[in-house]
């Protein structure tokens, strides 16, 4: 079974981006990125609706890096530490070396290549760090975006799940992609 450490906290670095721990100096970013309705069409999850509301999300980023169970990074791009997106780790299964990737970016940077080289970085310390064998993203089937940038990142589709989530009233369905450790 993996054991999972992520202290100190691992700032990343590629190309044109950083990639480094939420703190509560982003809560605008993230009030930001949970309240806006397009930037949530394809995840599950209520809306924030105050500052307070992103504080929480902040502190439960916080607690789950605490206690080496999951990890999320704020991306960033080097000329500039204002957050643009998040990405991590999450659902973390030591036990079967597979952990599930998410992430989020604000709209206005979408189209520029920032996901898929969020992405690489993120699965490449999943793999080289971490000791995954697997990584797992699950995704709405309607959210092509997201399927473009888990195909650039060399993600394949495993499954896609009839009406296996209820929320908001409605069933849901899902589509599993996942990415092999091949090192």
């Amino acid at each position: 079974m993996l054991s999972i450490n992520f202290n100190p906290f691992p700032n990343l670095e590629t190309e044109r981006l950083l990639l480094r721990r939420v703190d509560a100096s982003d809560v605008n970013e993230i009030f930001d990125l949970r309240s806006n309705s397009e930037t949530m069409k394809y995840i599950p999850r209520p809306l924030v609706k105050t500052i307070e509301d992103a504080l929480e999300h902040i502190d439960m980023i916080d607690n789950k890096i605490e206690t080496n169970e999951g990890i999320n990074w704020a991306i960033t791009l080097k000329n500039d530490p204002k957050l643009i997106g998040i990405i991590g780790h999450y659902r973390i299964k030591p036990e079967h070396f597979r952990a599930e990737i998410g992430y989020m970016l604000l709209p206005e940077f979408n189209g520029k290549g920032i996901m898929p080289e969020a992405v690489k970085e993120a699965v490449r310390y999943g793999f080289e760090v971490m000791q995954l064998h697997s990584i797992e993203a699950i995704i709405d089937p309607e959210n092509f975006g997201s399927e473009k940038v888990l195909q650039k990142s060399g993600f394949v589709k495993e499954a896609h799940l009839k009406e296996n989530e209820f929320y908001n009233g409605r069933f849901l369905d899902t589509v599993i992609y996942s990415i092999l450790n091949k090192i």
